[in-house]
């Protein structure tokens, strides 16, 4: 109720619909006023009556959710903020998207005078205190984001009671936001204060307003006119004259917070959207539970008021002159005016002159057309002598993009500074670093091959050690298909511990806003990433990613996995619309890759192919599974296996264990429900179908993640992975730290052998001696402390 009005006048006389010729405005809904937003579209035709009593029914399809989720509503809802603090840095990175598709000619150029389009954030005073609310202002001031609007609702409550009940928090935010040096415009007081004020020639009044806290004011409100004369203008003879040919209601009724008055709204917003060269923050005075009276206005319960009674309700109704009988109060029904009154038809016609509805998320979007696989035909053939690792590989997949004509210009590199950590430098001088003002300085390394380049239509986003920022301005750029029209391919690389444990619920929101580009997670890998330590190696980024329905997550080992991967990507997202994103884990190890297995790439895709199958006809036979840097080492255990036990070992590459188990469950259920059908057959199952002896894999993740796929697996299977906190040391040590390497994996290989021989009478027979023969051949201290927990 407190943002009621903000939102009519802006519907009514601000934002511009799809239709305009000028590009839609983007309006962050605030996520706990959906309920206003479905009520105004009710009004609007767009839902029904059943829409509405299906609020939060969703099970069935035809339901209204909850808050704003573009997941669940693809045609309406288009951005995702009911988890406060995302709206605020969202939409500061997508105003800065807009100017960047402006300043580097992808955008409509009409938009860039100053009826363009513009930004509008609603947010609330208590979820500025979240981190990413204002952790981003100065961003918007440095690079003039005068295409941003703030508007901030402040009815002085949170949820459980005042933001600053012994502060001001209007004058808080009014100092962080003019210190940032954006345009700060305060709308405090409706018109009925005017008229006190312009009586107010000593200043008694406004400093009376000075002197009172946000907890007063809550009382003031809530506590009706009477207590309002006694306690807020009886403090000063002057005041308490003021107001003394006013009734009691006519000081709670008229004496109006600024939030609450259209013109006072109006004239804020028309000063917003005029002001030139840097962004605006609207501070609104507002009343929580406007209009609810005694049933929750002011009130510390009033976010928990669910349900207002018939006398209360009536109320309402004669407040706000609602022409609705009695028996229509009572049974709580809905009220829409005739199709033919004034109020539908200004609603509608102020939309129409406005180019159509909000929100609304049209469905038509672009498709590129994105080259054959040969594009990477440099990353499919063998490396020969060269050694290179999966991020160099990954670097000259998005080098070859930038290099073609027709794609080239969508690419959208971004990194959270150590671009030269990634061997992305080459980028600097190839495609340029995106600087709104172009590059104002000589750098220092002019002259060298790989200068410091930035340029006003520099395609690379260096968002300096800001993963939450840079996570937000991949969000603006994997929504642009549906937000500008422009479709994008973001590929935000970052260290793979600090992405989805750093922001995973910006990741979340991008799943429910239905994003399409590429996270990569660099140096990725507990053991892998070797010197940097407890807090750098990741061993849980996979799992992280498999929590998100439609984020495709892979760990590839070889440059030819990561090819196939990323232009299965590009095709799945950009020329046949799929609704998903991809995360791919990269290494920082440098090796041999090998050519590109004949008919490999279905597996690629979906998530295990056999790398290797053994020549040999060893009596004895195990299926060796691994992904990323450790199936090298699974590649060396099957040659150990060989020579030293006489084993033979194929070896599959599982560059998705996440794919896998995706797809095992999925014919799990399918199988529950068809009881009578020929059962499906998971990839894994299909896989190893024909595939004899025990399957042993090892991954540089913890256990869980291999542990997905068991239910999939025909006959036995033994896991290992790297539980447990991570340290400095090299691969080597590290890799026999966490048990994974090539050691272990002969040692789990050969455990697996003995225990299904183990009630044998054949000869060639592995046995517990077996075992322990291994264990000391390499080394193996079996009283070791289990790494999960030292």
């Amino acid at each position: 109720q407190s943002s009621a009005i903000m939102y009519e006048v802006g519907y009514n006389h601000f934002w511009k619909g799809h239709e305009h010729p000028n590009g839609s405005d983007m309006v962050f809904i605030q996520g706990h006023t959906a309920p206003g937003t479905y009520a105004r579209a009710f009004l609007e035709g767009r839902f029904d009556e059943d829409h509405l009593e299906n609020f939060r029914i969703e099970a069935g399809g035809d339901g209204l959710s909850s808050y704003p989720h573009p997941y669940l509503m693809p045609d309406f809802w288009q951005f995702s903020t009911v988890s406060m603090g995302l709206g605020p840095i969202m939409a500061i990175y997508q105003a800065r998207f807009l100017k960047y598709l402006l300043n580097r000619g992808l955008a409509n150029p009409a938009a860039n005078h100053a009826e363009g389009r513009k930004v509008w954030a609603f947010l609330g005073d208590g979820e500025m205190d979240e981190p990413e609310s204002q952790g981003a202002i100065a961003l918007a001031s440095r690079e003039k984001l005068d295409n941003l609007v703030f508007v901030v609702n402040c009815n002085l409550q949170r949820l459980d009671g005042p933001v600053r009940g012994n502060g001001k928090i209007v004058q808080e935010l009014e100092g962080n936001f003019r210190g940032a040096g954006w345009s700060v415009v305060k709308v405090l007081w409706g018109a009925g204060w005017d008229r006190l004020l312009a009586k107010d020639d000593k200043g008694v009044l406004r400093k009376l307003m000075m002197e009172c806290v946000d907890g007063e004011y809550q009382n003031f409100k809530n506590k009706g006119g009477a207590y309002t004369r006694k306690h807020f203008f009886g403090r000063y003879p002057e005041t308490a004259a003021m107001v003394e040919d006013m009734t009691d209601d006519e000081i709670y009724y008229d004496l109006i917070r600024g939030g609450h008055d259209h013109k006072k709204v109006f004239a804020a917003y028309n000063k917003a959207v005029s002001t030139t060269g840097r962004p605006t923050v609207i501070l609104m005075h507002t009343v929580k539970g406007y209009g609810m009276g005694e049933a929750g206005e002011g009130m510390n319960i009033s976010h928990q008021q669910k349900k207002l009674s018939v006398d209360q309700l009536r109320k309402l109704r004669e407040r706000f002159n609602i022409p609705v009988a009695d028996e229509t109060v009572e049974d709580a029904g809905f009220y829409r005016p005739d199709a033919d009154s004034q109020e539908m038809q200004y609603l509608h016609e102020r939309r129409k002159a406005l180019g159509g509805y909000l929100p609304n998320r049209p469905q038509a979007f672009e498709s590129l057309q994105i080259p054959e696989l040969s594009m990477f035909d440099a990353l499919l053939k063998d490396s020969g002598s060269r050694t290179m690792s999966t991020t160099m590989a990954i670097v000259r997949a998005m080098v070859a993009v930038a290099r073609n004509k027709e794609i080239g210009p969508r690419l959208v590199p971004i990194v959270p500074d150590e671009a030269r950590t990634f061997g992305m430098e080459g980028m600097f001088r190839q495609v340029g670093i995106y600087a709104p003002e172009g590059q104002l300085y000589k750098p220092m390394d002019a002259d060298e091959i790989m200068p410091y380049r930035e340029s006003q239509k520099g395609q690379l986003l260096q968002e300096g050690i800001n993963e939450a920022g840079a996570m937000s301005s991949w969000v603006a750029a994997a929504t642009s298909y549906a937000n500008n029209h422009r479709m994008m391919i973001p590929v935000y690389i970052f260290y793979s511990m600090f992405g989805f444990q750093r922001i995973g619920d910006l990741a979340w929101a991008a799943g429910d806003m239905l994003a399409r580009g590429f996270l990569v997670g660099g140096t990725s890998g507990r053991t892998t990433l070797n010197g940097e330590g407890l807090q750098h190696q990741d061993g849980h980024s996979q799992n992280f990613a498999g929590f998100i329905p439609n984020c495709r997550s892979y760990d590839p080992t070889f440059a030819f996995e990561v090819a196939v991967i990323f232009h299965d990507g590009m095709k799945r997202m950009y020329e046949q619309g799929e609704n998903v994103f991809y995360y791919i884990t990269t290494l920082n190890e440098n090796y041999h890759m090998p050519e590109m297995p004949e008919g490999a790439e279905e597996g690629i895709v979906r998530g295990m192919y056999r790398l290797q199958e053994a020549k040999g006809k060893a009596k004895n036979r195990v299926q060796l599974m691994g992904c990323g840097s450790i199936l090298r080492e699974v590649m060396a255990a099957a040659e150990l296996l060989k020579e030293d036990w006489s084993v033979d070992a194929d070896i599959w590459s599982v560059p998705s264990l996440n794919e896998l188990a995706r797809d095992g469950v999925d014919c799990e259920r399918w199988n529950m429900l068809h009881p009578d059908q020929e059962p499906r057959r998971s990839w894994v199952e299909q896989c190893l179908a024909d595939a004899p002896g025990p399957v042993i894999a090892s991954t540089d993740y913890i256990r869980s993640l291999a542990e997905q796929i068991r239910a999939f697996v025909p006959g036995d299977y033994h896991v290992l992975g790297t539980d447990g906190f991570g340290r400095s040391d090299s691969r080597t040590a590290l890799r026999r730290h966490f048990e994974v390497d090539r050691h272990y994996v002969v040692v789990a290989a050969l455990k697996s052998l003995a225990d299904q021989q183990a009630d044998s009478k054949s000869r060639n027979l592995i046995t517990a001696k077996t075992v322990l023969e291994a264990m000391k051949k390499y080394d193996i201290d079996p009283n070791k402390p289990n790494p999960l927990f030292v």
